[in-house]
């Protein structure tokens, strides 16, 4: 359940990190979404693991 949601959430952020580089917005915006996109992954595959 948890991972389903953490996997929706990054796909919500890669969504927003691609609109903002879209934006030419200042860098570490895009660079901040993406980041925590990758960090929303990483604890949903952690979540997979624990069963």
């Amino acid at each position: 359940m948890w991972s389903l949601l953490l996997m929706a959430l990054a796909g919500l952020l890669i969504g927003g990190a691609y609109t903002f580089f879209q934006q030419k917005s200042a860098r570490w915006i895009p660079i901040s979404f993406a980041v925590l996109a990758i960090m929303s992954l990483v604890a949903a595959y952690m979540f997979t693991l624990q069963n």
